[in-house]
């Protein structure tokens, strides 16, 4: 099994920064998708952004321009770099890896535990 460990939550004023990491337990023998999602009180998980394996990303429209999402294999993290933060971003910030852990293995789908963002206004 392998562990998502999500970090770089916290409280933030509107406009400021802050830089998600996800580090994981062990390396994946293939990943078909990373991403962020995100889930604030009271509404569903929703999409923030995705990579993928060769480095092409899609954002949700409500976030593209602030953030960026980005991978370092060598390291097994991904990240998302947050700028231009709004009170409307504050949420569960949750990543996901969707993977096989070794050959001949079917892809599961893999999720942190979340970290807290909140935006002060």
């Amino acid at each position: 099994q392998v562990q998502l460990v999500e970090s770089g939550g916290g409280l933030v004023q509107a406009g400021g920064s802050l830089r998600l990491s996800c580090a994981a337990s062990r390396r994946f023998f293939s990943i078909n998708a990373m991403g962020w999602y995100r889930q604030a009180p009271g509404k569903q998980r929703e999409f923030v952004a995705t990579i993928t394996t060769d480095g092409s990303t899609n954002y949700a429209d409500s976030v593209k321009g602030r953030f960026t999402i980005s991978r370092d294999n060598a390291k097994n993290t991904l990240y998302l770099q947050m700028n231009s933060l709004k009170s409307e971003d504050t949420a569960v910030y949750y990543c996901n890896i969707v993977g096989a852990m070794s050959w001949g293995l079917r892809s599961s789908d893999y999720w942190g535990q979340g970290t807290q963002v909140t935006v002060s206004s």
